[in-house]
């Protein structure tokens, strides 16, 4: 039995694991841009987005552990092989170089260098910033070198320190009262869910079910093997994680919404943090920020990158390692020229879609050992969620799309037909009815069985 404090520097580590797993600099945008539009409805909004943004990766890496699965492949086999292997393409698409990767370098952009050229030099600034950026992440992601190691070590801790230094500036001499500011239309009467739904574009519960297998491991290598003890471990460690990364998002909700007594409301949050950081610490404030912003970024990118390539490769192995890493570069730098808030809109229709299904899955994973691993457990919830999804996404598309007429008329009779349609979660109904009729089928197959 391992002493009180071993046990606790044990905890310690792994929630440090967990915590550099969620925690990245693309998640600084979306707490700011939230405390913007969440106004004096701030709380409610907060709490929504820590329970998408923080416990569900947090539940993702659980539902590994408890079914001692290698990775989102084989999490989602009891669905059956076919949508094990499309589930997990379509997310390391929308966490790779369609969604998350290229903006890993629009965020440092953002944040940093287009607050200071004028419009007519954002096409040529950003493809300058982006090909530099993706060029390094192909390099250390080939390399994989000590450089990793300094980064992990070094520059990341002294990233979080000054993002502390803003806070605690922030908290002595605050911008403004945190109950004035008025909530934006989408927050006045659904906080909770529009905190909710924003979470997601943190896309960290997808990097825990892909990453998820490696905390496990990890573990798993401290001494845990027997399964509870790797899942209590696990739990003790991922609330100390997560707790980290709360604490971190409160204080960024807080800097979004006192932001607003002093400047408007911003298309992102990577430019309210870099005002933000130019009121407390001027022109050193904004370069040191731009800096550990862009290398915590090229860390995040790499391992995206290299979770890409090697899945891809594992599953179609005539195409090298390689040539995967090169083509997620390449449609990375790309998209990542369509700037920030393009990248933002157009993926909001794919998180619409394959989030509910994540939570679902899961959920269902998470409960497998109630009900022995049925597979109508598994099925039925995630065919009831796939339907409304769709027309989420349908709704979710950017307006040069959406404003089609047959795209019309589905969300008009979507409006009229789906509860909670409006809120984004028609869904919710569809998953607790498959639950249900789940287990009832389940419960009368097993004393037929007997």
């Amino acid at each position: 039995m391992q002493s009180f404090r071993q046990a606790s520097k044990t905890y310690l580590i792994i929630g440090s694991l967990i915590f550099g797993m969620i925690f990245g600099a693309g998640n600084l945008v979306f707490p700011v841009h939230l405390g913007q539009l969440a106004g004096g409805h701030w709380l409610p909004a907060a709490s929504g987005f820590i329970l998408s943004g923080v416990f569900l990766p947090l539940f993702a890496l659980l539902a590994i552990s408890i079914t001692r699965s290698r990775g989102l492949f084989e999490l989602a086999l009891p669905v059956g092989s076919w949508f094990a292997l499309i589930f997990l393409l379509l997310v390391q698409i929308a966490i790779g170089p369609l969604g998350a990767t290229p903006r890993t370098a629009t965020v440092p952009y953002a944040i940093g260098v287009a607050p200071y050229l004028s419009p007519r030099f954002q096409p040529i600034g950003l493809a300058i910033y982006t090909g530099f950026f993706f060029l390094m992440v192909y390099w250390l992601a080939v390399k994989q070198g000590k450089i990793t190691e300094i980064i992990g070590k070094v520059l990341n801790p002294v990233f979080l320190v000054m993002l502390f230094v803003i806070f605690l500036m922030a908290f002595i001499w605050p911008m403004g009262k945190l109950s004035t500011p008025q909530p934006t239309s989408a927050y006045v009467s659904h906080a909770f869910a529009s905190g909710f739904l924003q979470g997601y574009n943190t896309m960290d519960a997808f990097a825990m079910l892909i990453f998820g297998v490696t905390i496990i491991t990890a573990v798993r290598q401290m001494g845990f093997q027997k399964p509870q003890e790797v899942s209590l471990a696990t739990t003790k460690g991922g609330l100390i994680g997560i707790a980290g990364v709360g604490i971190i998002y409160l204080g960024l909700i807080y800097l979004g919404t006192t932001s607003r007594h002093h400047f408007a409301i911003a298309t992102n949050g990577g430019t309210t943090l870099n005002q933000v950081a130019h009121y407390y610490l001027g022109y050193f404030g904004n370069a040191l920020l731009l800096t550990l912003a862009t290398i915590t970024c090229m860390t995040t990118a790499m391992g995206l990158s290299i979770a890409f390539a090697q899945d891809f490769h594992d599953r179609f192995p005539q195409v090298s390692y390689k040539t995967f890493l090169r083509i997620n570069c390449l449609v990375s730098f790309c998209l990542a020229n369509l700037g920030l808030d393009q990248i933002v809109m157009w993926s909001k229709p794919v998180l619409m879609l394959l989030y509910p299904l994540a939570i679902v899955l899961i959920l269902a994973a998470m409960l497998s050992p109630v009900f022995h691993h049925a597979t109508i457990m598994y099925r039925l919830p995630l065919l009831l969620t796939l339907i409304p999804a769709l027309f989420d996404m349908v709704n979710a598309q950017p307006p040069v799309i959406r404003n089609w007429t047959a795209n019309q008329v589905l969300i008009h009779f979507s409006q009229q037909s789906l509860p909670l349609f409006k809120m984004g979660f028609s869904w919710l109904p569809f998953a607790i009815l498959g639950f249900v009729l789940g287990m009832i089928i389940w419960q009368v197959q097993r004393r037929a069985r007997s």
